[in-house]
């Protein structure tokens, strides 16, 4: 079954990861702009970084055949620094016309603290302004529910945001609720400590339905998996779920969100054989 991964941090990942999940029928991926496991000591830091996730990584996964998209933001573990993250934004309107980028990045909280809000509220501003998809990040653990209702709010509280091109990750079994009822697309992040497991996964799916909703590998820089979808494909088929509607969650439910993006172009992996016979021949 064909799959997209619309979300994971293949900058902290090998080459050989690209190739695996080929095999395993990635076609397409989307990497949020996130943190680089230090906190970066200047914007011209970032300007590299997006420069890497809109010109080299592009390069790096068309040579497995997979397309790759991205998103550009200061991420909230670094946006406690309210001055850097004020460069950094100023920084994203050059990068928004690249061809593979669908919008602004994961943003959230980390902590809940007043200066991750200022620059959250900062970036939805920035989206507003240049109408760009939103994807959301939200905290770890004990502060997940408490992270999550503020963010809805502050989301919902400007009325030039469009609930159904945003996209709130890595949400659990205690908030997916909370995000889908006020109209947001839902994602789940598929970890094998923490975050959800496929399990888990396909036991929300089976609670709150298909709409609106996928999952991801995230695979970053800790304990990930870069095949958690294709996990993820297999627990849903353990558990008797149409072909159908699996793929519904792992392929039509990320083109759908991405193809509200400004920029958005994708090529079917059928047509893409057909190109590639065509060179060959």
């Amino acid at each position: 079954m064909y799959y997209i991964d619309p979300h994971i941090h293949m900058i902290s990942r090998i080459t050989d990861d690209y190739e695996r999940m080929a095999r395993m029928g990635c076609v397409a991926i989307s990497e949020p702009a996130f943190w680089a496991g230090f906190d970066r000591s200047s914007a011209e830091a970032f300007r590299d970084y997006f420069r890497q996730l809109t010109e080299f990584e592009p390069t790096r996964a068309r040579w497995s055949g997979i397309q790759h998209y991205t998103w550009l933001c200061i991420n909230a573990k670094e946006a406690e620094n309210v001055s850097l993250s004020r460069e950094v934004i100023s920084l994203i309107p050059d990068f928004l016309d690249k061809p593979n980028v669908l919008g602004i990045g994961e943003i959230g909280l980390n902590k809940n603290t007043p200066n991750e809000c200022t620059i959250f509220r900062e970036h939805l501003d920035l989206a507003a302004k240049t109408n760009e998809l939103i994807l959301i990040h939200t905290p770890h653990l004990q502060d997940k529910y408490k992270g999550t209702r503020m963010i809805a709010d502050m989301l919902l509280e400007d009325n030039r945001l469009e609930p159904e091109r945003v996209l709130i990750d890595h949400l659990e079994e205690h908030t997916i609720g909370l995000a889908k009822d006020s109209g947001f697309w839902c994602a789940m992040t598929l970890y094998p400590i923490t975050k959800c497991t496929p399990s888990r996964a396909a036991d929300i799916i089976e609670t709150y339905g298909d709409e609106r909703i996928m999952v991801n590998s995230a695979g970053d820089w800790g304990p990930s998996n870069p095949l958690a979808v294709p996990d993820f494909i297999m627990e849903m088929r353990r558990r008797g779920h149409t072909e159908t509607r699996i793929q519904k969650i792992v392929y039509d439910n990320p083109l759908e969100f991405f193809s509200q993006a400004n920029h958005f172009e994708f090529s079917s992996p059928d047509t893409l054989c057909e190109e590639q016979q065509a060179g060959a021949q």
